[in-house]
């Protein structure tokens, strides 16, 4: 490959890098075509880019970048795909949805979610329970809306039972 070829990659997969918060790094060497196939699907649902990269310009990419990716490197062996995501969550709930089917691959090497580094296929777990941001705002409202409505409840409840109250003490004038 031409260095200008490999210069134009690195500059690819750095602007794909900065577009999203998050990423991670699978193995994906072994999958036959159906799953492969599959696996592209999931991610076009789920809302992930799907890259194949090689390690080296990968390597490259993320040091020209501002920030510490020093974690991945140890991660950059082998066959390597690049899931990019908005939501920092989602390509570990699908791959947790691959490995649930029985399937070794797509294997976690290490992702880059939230300015943290997560190594090895065992943080599959931790990464799944991340909330995104919309999720998280969800949780804020909702505990923000439950003492609200617990105050407008009770000054409904207060203001119902002084009426009756009143009522019942004027129909005994009468």
């Amino acid at each position: 490959m031409k260095k200008e070829d490999k210069s134009l990659i690195i500059e690819k997969i750095k602007e794909a890098i900065q577009q999203y918060p998050a990423f991670y790094l699978v193995e994906t060497t072994g999958l036959d075509a159906a799953k492969t196939s599959d696996l592209r699907r999931a991610c076009f649902k789920a809302d992930v880019k799907l890259m194949v990269v090689k390690n080296t310009l990968l390597h490259k990419a993320l040091e020209s970048l501002e920030g510490d990716y020093s974690g991945l490197y140890p991660a950059l062996k082998g066959s390597t795909s690049l899931m990019l995501t908005q939501v920092g969550n989602a390509p570990a709930k699908l791959l947790k949805d691959f490995v649930k089917k029985g399937d070794k691959l797509p294997a976690l090497k290490a992702a880059y979610v939230e300015e943290c580094v997560y190594f090895g296929p065992e943080q599959i777990d931790v990464l799944a329970s991340i909330k995104s941001k919309n999720e998280l705002i969800a949780d804020v409202v909702a505990l923000l809306q439950s003492p609200a409505k617990n105050v407008v409840s009770a000054l409904q409840s207060g203001a119902t039972k002084l009426h009756g109250i009143l009522e019942t003490l004027s129909k005994k004038e009468a």
